[in-house]
């Protein structure tokens, strides 16, 4: 009988246990993302394969987010894009497109030294300090 509810409670201990493994970091203003980061890939899942990515990110103490993405095959070979970011309740809200004022909520996973991973609404973006 024991080993019965042991087995009703492992999904639920191994539930408890993996919601807690990626524990969000809470943001308490732009302070603690301002300046230069690199995009270096992106994933569907926090420990999925990632797709490798080459853009760089510069969160300026403005409210500005500039984004440039590299792109070996295209035409343009370089785009630059401007759009406004804040730092509201713990999270980075950036601006969905330049001009529109729809914003996409993003999370701090994980913050440790010069990487951070942010989840955002349908990736995980991955992140290392310049």
């Amino acid at each position: 009988m024991r080993m019965r509810n042991c087995i009703k409670f492992l999904p639920l201990i191994v539930l408890c246990y993996t919601s807690t493994a990626h524990a969000d970091v809470t943001l308490k203003d732009n302070s603690d993302i301002v300046g230069k980061w690199t995009l270096t890939a992106e994933s569907l899942k926090i420990d999925g394969g990632k797709k490798s990515v080459n853009s760089s990110w510069e969160f300026k103490s403005d409210g500005t987010l500039i984004s440039i993405a590299t792109d070996s095959l295209g035409r343009t070979k370089e785009m630059t894009v401007a759009v406004k970011y804040l730092v509201e309740d713990g999270l980075l809200k950036k601006q969905v497109s330049p001009g529109r004022e729809k914003f996409e909520s993003c999370s701090v996973v994980q913050k440790e030294a010069s990487d951070m991973i942010l989840r955002c609404t349908n990736l995980f973006l991955f992140l290392t300090k310049k």
